[in-house]
C-alpha cells in the first residue's frame, strides 16, 4: 500500500514539476522584450515612430486644419481690433500708434499659424535631443534574469512535498497571465502616448490661431504646455526605466524561487503604474489643464 502511495506521489510531483518547469521556462521574456522597446519608442520623433502616419497627419492639418485656423484667426484679429479701439473712450482719443500695434500683432499671428507644424515639431526635436542623452546615461539592463534562482530547478522541487509543489505550480501559473497583461499594459503605454501625439498635433493651427489675442490666448498657451509635457513625459518614462532597471538587478542574488519570482513581478507592476502616471506628472510639472 505504501508503495501504491509513494508511486502515485511521485507522478503527481513529475506532472507538477514539469508544469512549474514550462510556466517559468521564458516567463519575463515578453516583459523584457517590452521594457527593452520603451527607450527607443519613446525616443523617436513623430515622423520617425512612423513615417506613413506622420504624413497624413500632415496632410489632414494643412488641408482640413489650417483652413479653419486662418477663419478664427480672422475672427479673433477683429475682435481684437474692436477692443483697442473702443478701449479708447468710445473714440475721441484714439492713437495711430494703436494700427500699428494690430498690424504688428496680426503679423506675428499669422506667421505663427503658418508656421505651425514646424514649431509643434520643434517641440519634440528638442524632447527627442533630451531623451536621447538620457537614456544613454541611466537606462541600464532591464532584462529580468532568474537563471541564477532556478539553477537546478527539477532537482529542488522533486525534493519538495506534494502540498507546496502544488501551491508552487497555481502561482507561476498566475504569475505566467500576468506578465502576459502587464507586457500588453506597456505596449499601450508606449504606443498609446504616441497616438496621442498624432492626435494632439492634427489640431495644432487652431489653438496657435490665438496667441496673440489677450483673451483668448489662453487656448494657445494651454497648448503649447500640453505638447511640452508629451514631449518630456518620455524623460519621465526614461527614469522610470532607469530605476526599474537598478531594482531587477537584485534578483540574481535571491536564492528562494518564490521570492525571486513574486519580486521580478512588484518591480513590473511598480513599473507599469508609474508609466501611467508619467502623463498626469508631466502635465502637473508644465500646469497643462
Amino acid at each position: 500500500m505504501d508503495y501504491i502511495k509513494e508511486q502515485i506521489t511521485q507522478w503527481l510531483k513529475e506532472i507538477l514539476v514539469g508544469g512549474i518547469t514550462s510556466n517559468l521556462s521564458g516567463l519575463f521574456d515578453s516583459v523584457n522584450q517590452r521594457v527593452g522597446e520603451i527607450s527607443t519608442q519613446v525616443g523617436q520623433t513623430p515622423q520617425g515612430w512612423n513615417s506613413g502616419v506622420f504624413n497624413m497627419i500632415h496632410n489632414l492639418s494643412e488641408t482640413v486644419i489650417l483652413p479653419i485656423a486662418g477663419l478664427i484667426l480672422a475672427f479673433v484679429m477683429t475682435l481684437e481690433l474692436i477692443q483697442l479701439i473702443a478701449d479708447k473712450n468710445n473714440l475721441h482719443d484714439v492713437d495711430t500708434w494703436m494700427f500699428f500695434k494690430w498690424i504688428f500683432k496680426t503679423a506675428c499671428a499669422i506667421l505663427i499659424v503658418t508656421n505651425t507644424w514646424n514649431i509643434v515639431m520643434g517641440v519634440f526635436d528638442v524632447a527627442q535631443s533630451v531623451v536621447n542623452r538620457a537614456s544613454g546615461v541611466i537606462v541600464g539592463n532591464t532584462s529580468i534574469d532568474i537563471t541564477s534562482v532556478t539553477a537546478d530547478l527539477e532537482t529542488r522541487l522533486m525534493a519538495m512535498d506534494l502540498g507546496p509543489l502544488f501551491g508552487l505550480w497555481f502561482q507561476s501559473l498566475f504569475i505566467g497571465v500576468t506578465t502576459w497583461a502587464l507586457s500588453i499594459c506597456i505596449f499601450i503605454i508606449t504606443y498609446g502616448r504616441m497616438i496621442e501625439i498624432y492626435l494632439v498635433t492634427s489640431v495644432a493651427p487652431i489653438p496657435m490661431a490665438t496667441m496673440t489675442n489677450r483673451e483668448w490666448g489662453q487656448m494657445g498657451q494651454n497648448y503649447l504646455r500640453s505638447l511640452f509635457a508629451l514631449g518630456f513625459q518620455a524623460f519621465l518614462i526614461i527614469i522610470c526605466v532607469g530605476i526599474y532597471a537598478v531594482l531587477v538587478q537584485g534578483i540574481a542574488a535571491e536564492t528562494d524561487i518564490i521570492a525571486a519570482i513574486w519580486g521580478c513581478m512588484g518591480y513590473t507592476v511598480l513599473l507599469c503604474f508609474t508609466l501611467f502616471k508619467t502623463g498626469s506628472l508631466a502635465k502637473s510639472v508644465f500646469n497643462a489643464h
